[in-house]
């Protein structure tokens, strides 16, 4: 027939479905006779049919270019892949295969057939096995252990379980990282406004780099062990939570227990440490301490000071007005509310500002020996 030679292997592949045997036959008769050269270059063409791809890929005497021109070719259907996965010979196929994960996350039927394939490469089997693990055993593992969350009565747990990014420095987070993790989760979703998020995730970056993770870490553990000795668990539950994403930071300081928010609270990036002071379960004796902390972002401090029901607080705008990483304007806001002997030891102490120490005598010269 005088056809295109795409268009006419189409008409012949389907005519070796017809349902006339002898029609059938001379298709298959007419395909096998086909230039090799010429089955070559339509399988290397994107606009040919699926249906022909798929027959060449049946085809186990063709040449090794022509089943890899298949694999590479965006129409061929999953199924010929799986079926050459399986079959061939050829390792070499069986790795260009295996690079295509797109693919094979699409198909994982591919990925069982590289696998039981006794052709099949070391990197070939290990990109397979990647590929499952990532996007099949974690994802089937998660809903396992959200379900298994669920049934012991702790729904916000499994909310956060099923949402985490699930990565950490990089890696990939083992289940009982991500098990541990979930057990410091107490605040549902719809018990927060999270109206604060867009506003603060605009302004400041939600990725950062390896090296900057690590910093970010050992900075808590550090600041953890000049207030005491630190144990191996508390250290290794740091190092769970801190190599979180940073969004999975901000989601586990927003609903995350006591234990979380004070690891969480210590967090370079403001947007997490802000998230802890969002958390609708930190409670006011919290705040106080963390007035007090001189290892905390100054934003942290600010959000505290312009809190109505925590200023009014004594402990804790003392300990605002004496604390040296309080924000300047802050400090000056609360510094009218403290008591006059107070404010004479602020007038005194050599670790805040000096602004903020002439402030706090000129208010309590102000206020003459009665105070």
């Amino acid at each position: 027939m005088p056809l295109p030679q795409a268009d006419l292997l189409e008409a012949l592949v389907h005519l070796t479905a017809d349902n006339d045997p002898a029609i059938a036959g001379a298709a298959r008769q007419t395909l096998a006779s086909q230039e090799p050269n010429e089955l070559l270059q339509v399988a290397s063409m994107e606009s040919t049919a699926p249906s022909v791809l798929g027959y060449l890929a049946s085809l186990t005497t063709a040449k090794s270019e022509l089943h890899e021109a298949i694999a590479a070719n965006v129409n061929t259907p999953d199924e010929a892949i799986a079926l050459l996965a399986r079959s061939t010979p050829n390792s070499a196929l069986i790795e260009l295969i295996a690079i295509n994960q797109q693919r094979l996350i699409r198909a994982p039927d591919i990925i069982d057939g590289i696998l039981v394939n006794p052709a099949r490469s070391a990197e070939a089997e290990r990109r397979a096995k990647e590929t499952r693990r990532e996007f099949f055993e974690k994802e089937r593992g998660a809903r396992q252990i959200a379900q298994e969350l669920r049934a012991r009565g702790n729904p916000a747990a499994a909310e956060f379980f099923e949402s985490a990014e699930l990565t950490t420095g990089g890696a990939d987070m083992s289940v009982d990282d991500a098990w541990v993790i979930a057990q410091h989760i107490e605040v549902s979703d719809v018990d927060l406004d999270d109206a604060w998020l867009a506003r603060e995730f605009i302004t400041d970056l939600l990725v950062e780099s390896p090296e900057q993770t690590a910093a970010n870490a050992q900075a808590v553990i550090n600041a953890e062990r000049l207030e005491g000795d630190v144990s191996p668990e508390r250290i290794s539950l740091i190092r769970r939570i801190m190599f979180m994403t940073v969004k999975d930071r901000v989601k586990l300081a927003i609903k995350g227990d006591r234990e979380a928010r004070g690891i969480l609270i210590r967090d370079s990036n403001k947007v997490v440490a802000s998230g802890v002071i969002h958390n609708p379960r930190i409670s006011e004796q919290e705040i106080e301490n963390i007035a007090a902390m001189r290892t905390v972002a100054d934003e942290v401090l600010r959000l505290i000071g312009l809190n109505r029901a925590w200023a009014r607080s004594y402990p804790i705008i003392h300990n605002l007005a004496r604390n040296p990483r309080t924000p300047m304007a802050t400090a000056m806001q609360v510094l009218p509310r403290i008591r006059t002997r107070d404010l004479n030891a602020i007038s005194q102490n050599r670790n805040v500002s000096e602004s903020v120490r002439r402030q706090a005598y000129r208010l309590s010269q102000m206020r003459g020996p009665a105070g």
